[in-house]
């Protein structure tokens, strides 16, 4: 193998992969990249086995061959190199040059052939386009709700609920339920997978908003996601995702309106004399007029702050968990959220108000907690 590329291509197409790097592997030839050289196109593959990232740049002067380089070596020299042409060869037997205007580095290399076979969706597979703007605003929005419960493995991911219409990504944890739905993803049939929260995270940082589309293929076990030159494969997670729109409240007659960076400052402000155990907040909502407060017995402190709304229903007293209201509201764009209860044992409805729900594309419920 031989080519020559700019040393700052190289380092962000490894840069743009290497996520997919183990720190460390019961399989030591996955802590390598791996180089394929075809033509004049050099395609690099990092992999974990769960998850694999893969990405495509051109180089010159180029003799093709296939080779598994040390990823720590290969991304730390590159990033103390200034941007100039490099050389990149093999010398003989386990070893490689790589050489710039005024040095060079013998590395080891392994051979391709002991890169375990990276398998793609089936034959079978479901093929959909999401704009990538939706996909990485959809990821965001549902991310901080996904579960670590090892007992459902189907609660640790975000489920994509793609139909016929529109396409809805949702996570939830048991405490609270995150919907973002988006009419720009259709299929001709009603089709869905899970996707771990962690290839998840990795692929909301990988995929730039500049981009036009991204390509989802996937079947019962597989993902893959293509966009630009860039392709990542992921086991999906097995499992079935609870049936979330029976538990969307649909008969909440208890309706507040309110500027949601006005509610999301008084829950911070309010929590820092809750029970840090708990974190637990109460609301007392009546006429115009919100109360948020806090207090840790034990610490005798105690917080408490009013706030003007626009409140239709019964006198409510509700209890939240802080951190979780805090979360829905700071994961929001709205200018105005509506919340819609029940009662104080039943889940809370966290909308945009209707001036902005098409923009928005977010809904949230939330379990009160007894007070």
């Amino acid at each position: 193998m031989k080519f020559s590329v700019s040393s700052a291509e190289l380092l962000k197409a490894i840069l743009d992969v290497s996520k997919a790097i183990p720190a460390k592997s019961n399989l030591p030839i996955l802590e390598n990249f791996l180089f394929v050289l075809k033509g004049t196109s050099l395609e690099i593959t990092a992999s974990d086995s769960e998850l694999t990232l893969r990405t495509c740049i051109e180089v010159e002067k180029a003799e093709e061959g296939s080779i598994a380089v040390p990823a720590r070596h290969v991304t730390e020299l590159l990033k103390s190199l200034p941007d100039q042409p490099v050389s990149i060869k093999t010398t003989g037997e386990g070893s490689f040059e790589c050489a710039w205007s005024n040095g060079n580095s013998v590395l080891p290399y392994f051979p391709a052939e002991d890169y375990p076979e990276i398998k793609g969706a089936g034959d079978d597979a479901e093929t959909v386009t999401f704009s990538a703007q939706a996909l990485v605003d959809g990821i965001n929005g549902t991310i901080y709700a996904t579960a670590d419960d090892e007992m459902r493995p189907a609660m640790n991911g975000i489920f994509f609920d793609i139909d016929t219409a529109s396409t809805t990504l949702v996570a939830s944890d048991s405490h609270k339920l995150i919907c973002y739905t988006t009419a720009d993803v259709q299929a001709p049939a009603k089709c869905s997978f899970i996707l771990h929260k962690k290839p998840a995270g990795v692929l909301r940082s990988i995929v730039s908003k500049e981009l036009e589309s991204v390509q989802v293929t996937f079947d019962s076990s597989t993902v893959v996601f293509t966009f630009g030159n860039t392709t990542m494969i992921c086991r999906l997670v097995v499992g079935k995702f609870p049936k979330y729109r029976d538990v969307i409240p649909q008969n909440n007659s208890n309706i507040l309106r309110i500027d949601r960076q006005q509610l999301l400052g008084t829950v911070r402000r309010v929590s820092i004399c809750a029970n840090k155990a708990t974190n637990h907040i109460k609301m007392d909502l009546k006429g115009s007029q919100l109360e948020v407060s806090a207090q840790d017995l034990g610490f005798a402190i105690a917080a408490r702050e009013k706030i003007d709304c626009e409140y239709n229903g019964d006198d409510l007293t509700i209890g939240f968990k802080s951190s979780f209201l805090s979360e829905i509201l700071s994961n929001m764009s709205c200018e105005t959220i509506v919340m819609k209860f029940a009662d104080a044992r039943r889940a809370a409805l966290v909308v945009p108000s209707e001036e902005e729900a098409e923009s928005e594309k977010i809904c949230g419920i939330l379990m009160p907690i007894v007070i």
